[in-house]
């Protein structure tokens, strides 16, 4: 296989990412503008719950398509990659369509469960989506496999298209709709608007998984002519093919539903605790709302960036491992790593200082809440970079089939978030949820490396690790807070002036890498349009 950088793929998944979030945001502002704090206790349980089951079809299965394709065709076998994808295919659509008969007939029980039963008609909304989502997971894996991140990006985007036009026009039918009041009798307008939204992730679905098949068979003459070229060898039997992919998948799958529980636990444990220090139902409920609602989405936008490195780090790993090529193995690994820090920390440190301004501008309709979320914001925004090391650590421990060690290192995380979470939450109220959410991350990042160093020898250069991009992102934080207060009062108070200078922060970022070799030009040319933003750049002088 032609040696690639990871770089290609990582940028490829962060644009459509980051179109992804946009969009989601488009999703996500109006609807809780529309139903609150109160209605988002109800849309995120459920999407706690459609998460849980989604991760034992999307979580280890697409990673483990993706290192057995990825090594097969590192030996040219592509008949057995092939042979890969189509059982794996079938073995997803099994999952999905027993994870949503779980989820449609059992969502007053966890709901009930979890204190909330208005939640129950939005898990029933989303349960559809269970079908289809793990069925375009196993294409996407099979076409990262093959180091091409391009179908996976696409079908992200329109699928994340479908969802937003779906559950916005759905939410605002189901929460002023007469049909709606009289087939949804009991519940209140704020529980009908949640599920509503909940649908559009069914239709989302539908969109991106006839796109990504379209997509395939347009290319499986391709496919073919590949596999009759190679000579045939013997085959591996199914059942040995569906045991290998139950070793990866299984651990990634234990990992990944690791965090879905710890919201679900979150969802009682965290309003319980704030009851016991005092506060009512409602209020406690409302500020688990700004919590998961209004802080939480923000901290998930710069995993789009980290995800997308992390993603494309695993078939380059695992052919490297494979091969028992370790030089080629460290160089990506360690050049992963940087990016993720390079990545995570501006992001970390400019939701800190920007924290509310940002908040008021998304949330303009639910100001009081917005404003009252800014300290968790500030919180949660320190355990952006500890989760941006996570993911990539854990990409490159799944590379070289040590599964199994993310897993323990992030359950061993989670069992110091709930007990600072149990501790903290009456003292410090919602905040202490969001500092317990920090260390956990902190202590499987910390546990990660050790496992990566010692299985890999790997070593990273402290500057061009660390600091040259914390050096970089601090002058941002200092620029992106003055010129914030600057522009608002040249502004007159307009909420344009936080846009204006996260723009302004983020292009002066980006400056500071190249001066500093933060970033290096061998590394920006394999950027996509990468010549042209050289070029642009020796024109003005660098």
């Amino acid at each position: 296989m032609e040696r690639k950088s990871f770089l290609q793929g990582a940028a490829v998944l962060a644009a459509a990412g980051l179109v992804v979030k946009v969009l989601g945001a488009a999703f996500k502002i109006p609807i809780t503008n529309l139903i609150g704090d109160t209605g988002m206790a109800s849309f995120i349980p459920a999407y706690n719950v459609y998460n849980f089951f989604l991760v034992f079809s999307t979580a280890g299965i697409p990673v483990a398509i993706s290192k057995m394709v990825s090594e097969n065709i590192a030996f040219g076998k592509y008949r057995e990659a092939h042979r890969i994808f189509k059982l794996s295919r079938s073995l997803m659509l099994g999952i999905g369509a027993l994870s949503f008969l779980i989820t449609f007939s059992g969502a007053e029980a966890f709901a009930n469960l979890i204190s909330l039963p208005e939640a129950a008609l939005a898990m029933k909304s989303v349960s559809p989506a269970l079908i289809f989502v793990p069925l375009m997971a196993s294409y996407r894996g099979y076409f990262q496999g093959m180091q091409d991140m391009k179908p996976t990006a696409a079908s992200q985007v329109i699928e994340q298209g479908f969802r937003v036009a779906a559950g916005v026009a759905l939410a605002y039918v189901m929460f002023q709709g007469a049909v709606a009041s009289v087939l949804f009798d009991g519940f209140s307008p704020q529980a009908k608007g949640a599920a509503g939204a909940s649908m559009g992730a069914a239709v989302g679905a539908v969109g991106g998984l006839v796109f990504i098949v379209i997509l395939y068979y347009r290319r499986r003459k391709r496919f073919i002519r590949r596999i009759k070229a190679e000579n045939k060898e013997a085959e591996e039997s199914s059942k040995t093919i569906l045991k290998k992919i139950a070793v990866i998948a299984v651990p990634i799958t234990i990992g990944a539903a690791i965090m879905p529980i710890v919201g679900l636990i979150d969802a009682g444990v965290v309003s319980r605790r704030l009851m016991d220090a005092g506060l009512e139902p409602e209020i406690a409920r409302g500020l688990y709302g700004q919590l998961t609602g209004f802080a939480g989405p923000l901290i998930n936008f710069p995993q789009v960036l980290t995800q997308a490195v992390a993603v494309s780090l695993v078939p380059l790993i695992a052919a490297a491992y494979k091969k028992r090529d370790a030089q080629y193995l460290q160089k990506n690994a360690a050049a992963g790593i940087r990016v993720a820090l390079m990545l995570g920390l501006p992001c970390s440190l400019g939701l800190m200082v920007l924290a509310k301004p940002i908040l008021l501008l998304i949330y303009p309709y639910q100001a009081d809440s917005a404003a009252n979320a800014a300290s968790c914001l500030m919180v949660l925004s320190a355990g952006v970079v500890f989760l941006s090391v996570v993911q990539t650590l854990t990409s490159i421990l799944q590379g070289i089939g040590k599964q199994m060690i993310p897993v323990v290192s992030l359950s061993v995380g989670v069992a110091l978030k709930i007990v600072i979470t149990w501790f903290l939450v009456p003292l410090l109220g919602i905040d202490g949820a969001a500092i317990g959410t920090v260390s956990a991350y902190l202590l499987a990042s910390i546990l990660n490396w050790l496992a990566v160093k010692r299985y890999t020898g790997l070593k990273c250069d402290l500057v061009t690790t660390i600091i040259k991009p914390a050096f970089c992102t601090g002058a941002m934080a200092l620029f992106a807070a003055g010129s914030y207060k600057a522009l608002y009062l040249l502004l007159d108070g307009s909420r344009a002036a936080v846009l204006i200078a996260i723009l302004l922060a983020a292009f002066l970022y980006f400056i500071l890498l190249i001066v500093t070799g933060a970033v290096t030009r061998r590394e920006l040319l394999n950027l996509p349009q990468g010549k042209r933003i050289d070029a642009i750049l020796r024109k003005i002088g660098k």
